[in-house]
């Protein structure tokens, strides 16, 4: 027969609600914080490949080289397949702008980048969706909804700004970021997966 539990002492209940949340904005937190460092490596990389390419004329079949060796050399963290190279170049190109990448576009998951990049080809719309993003916690799936749905033709214009700030701390971006298991030795994103993207070959 199970132990019979002791009454609930006064205020309890909302003591460990508060912990919960606590504890849930913490991991929020620290997710975005790891993704920050990430989408920043990934630009670094980015950046070194794009002028090795036109310092030394680096072609496809080097960066295929490249990532073997990246995963050879480092067999339990995802993120180095040529692909995902290719589009770390790709993402380095479109925002040469160091300073950009450190206040916005490494304020959101790197799928976020990648799916912007397959989808908007415009350096000004992008821009608008990555604030945006920024400013709403939005999830991928509810980005892509809103760049199919012509939002920025409805609400955005070319020299509209928003205030950088770091992401609300939002139901989807709570969910996606509960999901994420990360160790010292695996970084959380693995290489976009998805027809008709950009062509990074």
């Amino acid at each position: 027969m199970p132990p019979l539990r002791s009454a609930t002492p006064e205020g309890y209940e909302a003591f460990l609600g508060e912990l919960k949340e606590r504890i849930r904005t913490a991991q929020v937190r620290a997710a975005l914080a790891v993704n920050r460092e990430l989408v920043l490596l990934y630009w670094g990389i980015g950046r070194d490949i794009l002028a090795r390419q036109q310092k030394h004329g680096w072609g496809a079949k080097v960066v295929d080289r490249l990532g073997a060796d990246l995963r050879r050399s480092f067999p339990d963290i995802s993120g180095f397949s040529p692909r995902n190279l290719k589009y770390m170049r790709a993402f380095a190109e479109a925002w040469p702008d160091q300073q950009f990448v450190q206040q916005a576009a490494a304020q959101i998951p790197w799928f976020h980048n990648c799916m912007l990049l397959d989808q908007v080809k415009d350096a000004h719309v992008r821009e608008w969706y990555i604030r945006q993003t920024i400013a709403n916690g939005w999830s991928r799936n509810v980005l892509v909804h809103q760049i199919e749905s012509g939002l920025y033709k409805r609400q955005g214009k070319p020299s509209q700004t928003f205030p950088l700030r770091c992401p609300r701390l939002s139901l989807t971006w709570r969910s996606n970021s509960s999901k994420t298991r990360t160790t010292s030795t695996s970084l959380p994103l693995q290489p976009m997966r998805r027809s008709g993207s950009l062509n990074v070959g």
